[in-house]
């Protein structure tokens, strides 16, 4: 009998446990440049060296998704409100 056959595992390393699995697994995404497969959490693709946006993983601009028509409008006011309050002097020679 040698020292190897009563070999025990470490704690936690015995079980499988399906959990570890799916962590492992990475989704694909196909780079828009050159076509290849890359990671999802890759930055750069490795055929062409293009840098992946979060619209390249996501299929479109990530601003804009989802977000409804008045979220959109309010936006706009804001900015037209902005750059009218910083040129407030500029305003008020046109309206007079």
């Amino acid at each position: 009998m040698s020292q190897f056959d009563e070999y025990d595992e470490p704690d936690g390393l015995d079980e499988f446990d399906e959990d570890d699995e799916q962590a492992d697994e990475s989704v694909v995404i196909d780079c828009p440049e050159c076509g290849q497969a890359v990671y999802e959490d890759a930055e750069q693709c490795p055929g062409c060296g293009r840098w992946l946006t979060d619209a390249d993983r996501h299929g479109g601009p990530t601003a804009w998704v989802g977000r409804p028509t008045w979220w959109i409008v309010l936006g706009l006011l804001g900015m037209v409100a902005t750059i009218v309050v910083l040129n407030f002097e500029f305003v008020l020679q046109l309206l007079w």
